[in-house]
Formats: C-alpha cells, structure tokens, sequence
C-alpha cells in the first residue's frame, strides 16, 4: 500500500546543541489583554533585529479565551540564549514584568538537545504545561536561573537580567 502523505523527517546532526523553547503569555485581567497586545510589535522588531543564534521564531496562539498567546524559538545553543535573555531589550522586559505583570501570566518550558528540560511559571493561577502534573517549587536559589534548573555547569557570561532579591 503506498502512503499520498508526504512524510518528512530531520537531520539535526549539525544541530548538536540546539535548544528549543515555548513561551506563553496568559491574560488574567482586563488590563492584561494591553500588556499583551503590547508586547507583541515589540517581541516582532527584536526578532527582526537577527539575535546571534536565534534560528527561527514563530508565534503561537494556545487559547482565545482566556487570551493565551505566545511563540515558539529554536537557538543555536544555551549560551545564546542566555546571552540574549541577559540583554536588552529582554532585560527590561523581563524587570518590568516582575515589577507588576500587568494583568498577564508568564512561563516558559525549554529542551536541549543534549537532554533536559527546565521550566518556570510567574503570575499563572490555572497551571500549564509541566506545571499540570510536575512537582513544582517557589523559583529561588537553586532554581532561580534557567542555567541553575538546566543543571548546565559553569557560570553565565552576563550577570542576571534580574536579581533574585528583587524578584
């Protein structure tokens, strides 16, 4: 029997420290529906910009009610990942959203390609993802950085876009 699908697969040997990572903004509040709204033109003109091991971006809507947005980004490796999310203009977006999360629930899940997998919610009453079924902490020391939750050895090249005080 022959298939009329067109089935494709990957050759990701070139790709050996890829990492993949979906993030997602959930509205909570009236006023979150502009915090969200706003966001986006200005997530849109940094990806534009071409981050240094940013392989593809692509939005994603997981719900219309509640409003529940968010976008899906493959990276070259940690370190460029972590090099970006230490650096404008995500830093201030990241200091502004643990200010006040205007309305909104944030989270985010990451894979490596070399294994593993780290997450963290802010803000998100309704669980998602892992959140759902997973064991779950307050995101402090040890489990305040995304490198600390990977289990990646080593110190990050930039300091953190926020202190864990003040978050």
């Amino acid at each position: 029997m022959q298939s009329h699908v067109d089935r494709r697969t990957i050759d990701l040997s070139d790709y050996t420290d890829l990492v993949v990572i979906y993030l997602g903004m959930r509205v909570r509040t009236f006023k979150g529906l502009g915090t969200l709204l706003s966001l986006g033109p200005k997530i849109s003109r940094s990806v534009a910009d071409k981050p240094d091991g940013l392989l593809l971006h692509e939005n994603l809507l997981f719900s219309l009610v509640p409003l529940h947005a968010g976008m899906r980004q493959y990276w070259r490796d940690f370190a460029s990942l972590e090099s970006w999310a230490r650096s404008l203009p995500h830093q201030a977006w990241w200091q502004a959203f643990l200010r006040n999360s205007g309305g909104t629930g944030f989270w985010h899940e990451t894979y490596f390609m070399r294994g593993g997998m780290e997450a963290v919610y802010d803000d998100l009453p309704n669980p998602v993802g892992m959140l759902r079924f997973a064991p779950n902490q307050p995101a402090r020391g040890a489990m305040f950085s995304a490198r600390r939750r990977a289990g990646i050895s080593g110190e990050p090249a930039q300091p953190p876009a926020v202190a864990e005080e003040v978050a």
